[in-house]
């Protein structure tokens, strides 16, 4: 059965009865079609020099950057992915246009110079995201304030310029200073204006908080030069300065979190820290690993603990037999922190295969996900799978159906109504057209028929997308339910075809007897004849 999909949005209203054109009706059937996985399957599109998924290379014409990036999330549908994580602010710059911080060199190679003719690249990336039925998540590095391979003269409205008192050399690396309240303020003010301003499905930071450490020439740790924002705000907290620098990054979090929920409940916030919450900590994983909490000063089990996300996607870059830190044991780890049941879905390193790995690392890490029931993953990054053949052809038998990304029921656990239907021959082909019962603002449709092999199809469809039409054959059973910017699925409507009634025995009085023919009259004069 062939299905050809049109973009129809007339208001409709449900008929209980529809013909088609060989005689046959639809008429509404209480039939509850199968269940629709849910999965989250991401991928990270990054926009940095030393691993970028797009643009290609900065100063691209803006056709050619409009169809990369197209190309990019034709591709990810394609494949049946349902979200995209672009970094839209690598090191205060934007991809977008910001009234707060410059254009990004990224786009045209130089920073605070738009692009020409004018776009706005992330309102470009959403429309066209959500075009094909994926999320969209803005990916924010929130206190990197310049890139170590950065090559454009600095812009005069960028931070470094502006504030630099708010700005620390650590390792000849430019950083904004967490310990100090004015950065906090200013980065959460960045985040919350693409909130309000773009129709963004989510909202992302990675591992980068507190840099990571390096060593001197002596091979000892560089301390983080803060001894600025230490001396007015971190004595007088009565704090140790570790214990300080955590608590800077905490408040920092729970207030991104707490601004989104207040602006639009609905844009969900996540993190992707490093894998491992302290060495050692997990029973098998290497003692001598990296100490997030204490040298990038990010408590990333406090953060899920408490609720202050809504997904989280640990990087375990490690293969799943690793002897000491194995990808299962993290993650069944990550899992037993998960008091407030956030959305967990591990970060995959794609970009190993071909170095480390064999494409069938990605393929054991995935299985493992769903075993353990992660409910989902996040790729890094697109062009990595996109690119490697072998890898893509994993991923595709992976996510061989579409899948719904799973719902939030802690920001809101209410179902959108039932929707309406209606259904129109036109000679040989059946319009299918649909709508909302109510005004609520839909993330998608999902569309299920049956055909007469009893087989169902399902077809997970952009909420601007009201109708569908089957050329040359009709399905038996149509359904159709709408999902919300939550994740909640409406009950389906559904609809079956059915044979035309027969027709019905029309009464026929029968033949009169034959009548007498009637007298003629005549007169004459006075008197009446008879005859």
């Amino acid at each position: 059965m062939k299905l050809r999909i049109k973009f129809l949005s007339a208001l409709l209203f449900f008929l209980p009865a529809m013909l088609f054109a060989t005689g046959e009706i639809y008429q509404p059937v209480a039939i509850s079609p199968p269940a629709v996985p849910r999965e989250f399957r991401g991928a990270w599109i990054a926009v940095v020099a030393s691993n970028q998924d797009w643009p290609s290379q900065p100063g691209l014409p803006v056709a050619q950057q409009k169809a990369e990036l197209i190309s990019l999330l034709d591709r990810a549908a394609q494949l049946h992915f349902n979200a995209v994580i672009l970094q839209v602010r690598p090191s205060c710059d934007a991809l977008y246009a910001s009234p707060i911080e410059p254009w990004s060199e990224r786009l045209t190679g130089t920073m605070g110079v738009a692009p020409q003719p004018f776009y706005d690249p992330l309102a470009f990336a959403i429309q066209e995201a959500h075009k094909r039925g994926l999320e969209l998540h803005a990916w924010f590095n929130p206190f990197r304030a310049l890139h170590p391979l950065s090559k454009s003269i600095v812009a005069p409205n960028h931070v470094t310029k502006t504030h630099p008192e708010w700005v620390r050399d650590y390792d000849g690396k430019y950083w904004l200073d967490p310990g100090e309240p004015a950065v906090r303020e200013y980065v959460l003010r960045v985040v919350m204006d693409v909130v309000r301003r773009y129709d963004v499905d989510g909202v992302t930071f990675d591992d980068y908080f507190y840099p990571y450490p390096v060593k001197n020439a002596l091979g000892r740790k560089l301390d983080y030069p803060d001894d600025a924002s230490w001396q007015k705000y971190g004595l007088r907290s009565g704090m140790p300065r570790d214990d300080w620098r955590r608590q800077n990054v905490n408040q920092f979090v729970q207030s991104v979190y707490q601004s989104i929920k207040g602006a639009k409940p609905w844009v969900k916030f996540g993190i992707s820290p490093f894998g491992i919450w302290r060495p050692g900590v997990a029973p098998g994983i290497n003692p001598k690993a990296l100490d997030a909490y204490a040298s990038l000063y990010a408590d990333s089990r406090l953060w899920l603990a408490s609720g202050w996300l809504d997904y989280f996607a640990p990087q375990l870059y490690w293969p799943v037999d690793s002897p000491q830190q194995g990808f299962p044991v993290l993650l069944n780890w990550w899992a037993a922190q998960n008091v407030k049941g956030r959305h967990l879905w591990p970060g995959l390193n794609d970009a190993n295969i071909g170095k480390e790995w064999e494409p069938e690392e990605i393929a054991r890490q995935m299985d493992t996900t769903r075993r353990q029931s992660a409910g989902g993953e996040i790729h890094f990054h697109l062009r990595d799978v996109l690119e490697k053949p072998a890898l893509a052809n994993i991923v595709r038998a992976e996510y061989l159906q579409p899948a719904l990304v799973p719902a939030s029921p802690w920001l809101n656990p209410f179902s959108p109504g039932k929707p309406r239907i209606s259904i129109t021959p036109t000679g040989s082909n059946l319009v299918v057209r649909w709508a909302t019962a109510t005004n609520e603002i839909l993330e998608s449709w999902v569309l299920q028929f049956r055909g007469t092999n009893n087989n169902w199809t399902t077809q997970i469809l952009p909420a601007n997308q009201t109708g569908c039409i089957f050329a040359r054959s009709a399905p038996d059973v149509i359904s159709i339910s709408a999902v919300n910017r939550y994740g909640n699925i409406s009950p389906p409507v559904a609809v079956q075809k059915t044979a035309p009634p027969p027709p019905q025995p029309t009464w026929t009085p029968p033949p009169s007897p034959p009548q007498k023919p009637a007298p003629r009259i005549r007169h004459m004069g006075k008197t009446t004849l008879y005859d």
